[in-house]
């Protein structure tokens, strides 16, 4: 059975730093493309992140470059996301997806990412 475990999510204050991880069962990160995505009330879902386990360089919305990270522990089987210099703007439910199109093309519609897990909460306040 699939299963996509989000933790890390909680309140901040403006400018400070969160890790979310996304731990897997069920299958290995190690195929295909993985990401993360948010939603935010009334808005729709954005693609934050994504990486490619066949060595691409990870890709970012651009709302996000240069303040997040994305990163897998294929050992361990669990995606992260390290979020630093956060903004209000930047709170939202976060979602983590798995098993994405090849080479994470077209990643941030999301339509294409087989398994999805359950959302951890991030709130930053000013």
């Amino acid at each position: 059975q699939v299963q996509l475990v989000e933790s890390g999510g909680g309140s901040v204050q403006t400018g400070g730093s969160l890790r979310l991880s996304c731990a897997a069962s069920g299958f290995t990160y190690s195929t295909r493309c993985a990401g993360w995505f948010r939603q935010a009330p009334g808005k729709e879902r954005e693609g934050v992140a994504a990486i490619w386990s066949g060595g691409d360089s990870p890709v970012y919305a651009d709302s996000v470059k240069g303040r997040f990270s994305i990163s897998q522990d294929n050992a361990k089987n669990i995606l992260y996301l390290k979020m630093s210099s956060l903004k209000p703007e930047d709170s939202a439910m976060y979602y983590c997806a798995a098993v994405g199109p090849w080479r994470c093309s077209n990643w941030a519609r999301g339509t294409e990412f087989a398994y999805w897990g359950q959302g951890t909460p991030v709130n930053v306040s000013s």
